[in-house]
């Protein structure tokens, strides 16, 4: 099997369970793949085992490198070869030269399947040291040392068989542990090479993997923020709905300029939340995420809020003790604005006819304190007004990103208590 670093193996793996976006470096065209060894290809959907044109070249210069260069080792020595040897040395070299075409696959196979012939046959010399070349770039070092320990162990016979009268004994050995350790570590700098381009390739489809998600939190936490303000939105407009059709509903034979009052109130309500599921409708669809949102309210913007209730008829205390609104910093402002009306929508809908008291003090330095209460229980007036329950949740997630806190429940009065502070820096 051709040289795969563990790391990357442990990483294609779970490949299947990655984002599309972290695989396309995977699928990135190069200008010349046919260039690059079949394992640096990056194409998820080829056999890595397959050669590329690269690969093709390579092995047809190593197959004619291992016969001239087995054939001029074996020439050098031949007329001290007797002809049965030489016969024997030469059906060796070309065995070991047509085993380098199965080197990729079972590199370390072909080294040791090598080690006999190299152990008599002079012209099998070439093809064993690229056979452990292909050892030293598809296996650890370990591998290769071991393979190349064995090479050196049939050394003496080799010798034995072609005897050098230019070089001693000691020379022989000396230069064939030279070679054996230079192509060792020729075939250890290029598996330290593609080590290093599978590690980068892996942490380029990490970042690239890692981008994608970061882009997909980054929606999902906007959609949950639109959802968020739309949810407080629409639960305050279709209660002041719920609380005018309740009335009109109660009361029949009211008079008529309170009923053309309260059908004007519903109206305007009712176009009002259309307006904004329209506008939340229009930012969720795809592409149009970059509409301009409308203008968020403000902490300016509780008077008119409470207005409105009153309006309905609800009976609402307003005590401000902030001295100027506007310098309110606008997220701050936003989301006290947003509590307030989360409590007078819930009073509306569980404590019909209550009267509400909301309170909200505060300076720079000190933080934004809000306060809305109401008594419980109450008498029973128009229809419950249902609601999905993640108000409160959602009051006390952006309570919670603004780095405030919120409480709220029953208080030993019989009160029903809802209660924020937010930070508001000096």
């Amino acid at each position: 099997m051709p040289y795969r670093p563990r790391s990357i193996r442990a990483s294609t793996s779970v490949g299947a369970a990655r984002p599309a976006a972290a695989l396309r470096l995977s699928a990135v065209e190069l200008d010349h793949p046919r260039l690059l060894p079949g394992v640096l290809v990056p194409d998820p959907n080829r056999d890595p085992r397959r050669r590329s044109t690269r690969d093709w070249i390579v092995d047809v210069a190593c197959f004619v490198v291992a016969v001239v260069g087995g054939f001029l080792i074996f020439a050098e020595g031949h007329a001290q070869m007797s002809d049965e040897l030489a016969f024997y040395d030469l059906i060796g070299g070309a065995i070991c030269s047509l085993a380098l075409w199965w080197r990729r696959r079972w590199p370390v196979g072909v080294a040791l399947f090598m080690l006999p012939f190299n152990a008599f046959s002079a012209s099998s010399a070439a093809a064993g040291l690229i056979a452990l070349f292909t050892v030293a770039v598809h296996r650890r070092a370990a591998v290769a040392i071991g393979l190349a320990a064995l090479g050196m162990a049939t050394l003496p016979i080799y010798l034995e068989l072609h005897p050098d009268d230019e070089l001693p004994y000691w020379g022989e050995v000396l230069f064939s542990a030279l070679a054996v350790a230079g192509v060792i570590a020729w075939g250890m700098f290029v598996r330290a090479r593609r080590q290093l381009v599978f590690s980068l390739r892996e942490r380029a489809e990490r970042a690239e993997a890692e981008q994608a998600l970061r882009v997909d939190q980054a929606r999902q936490h906007e959609r949950a923020r639109i959802a968020r303000e739309m949810h407080d939105v629409l639960a305050h407009r279709i209660s002041l709905l719920s609380l005018h059709a309740g009335a009109l509903e109660f009361r029949p034979d009211a008079p008529a300029d309170e009923i053309a009052r309260a059908a004007g109130v519903i109206r305007a309500s009712a176009h009002e939340a259309l307006e904004d599921l329209r506008t939340v409708i229009g930012v969720l669809r795809e592409g149009d995420g970059d509409e301009p949102e409308a203008p968020q309210p403000t902490l300016g913007d509780l008077s008119a809020l409470i207005g409105e209730s009153r309006d309905a008829g609800m009976h609402v205390r307003y005590d401000g003790r902030v001295a100027d609104p506007a310098a309110v910093p606008a997220g701050v402002g936003r989301n006290a604005y947003r509590v307030v009306q989360e409590g007078l929508t819930n009073a509306r809908k569980h404590a019909h006819g209550a009267a509400v008291e909301v309170s909200v003090e505060g300076e720079p330095g000190a933080g934004l304190t809000i306060e809305v209460r109401n008594r419980l229980p109450v008498g029973v007036g128009a229809a419950a007004i249902p609601g999905t329950g993640t108000g409160i949740v959602g009051l006390a997630e952006r309570a919670s990103l603004a780095g405030g806190r919120l409480e709220h429940g029953r208080t030993a009065a019989g009160d029903w208590r809802l209660w924020a502070w937010l930070p508001w820096p000096a």
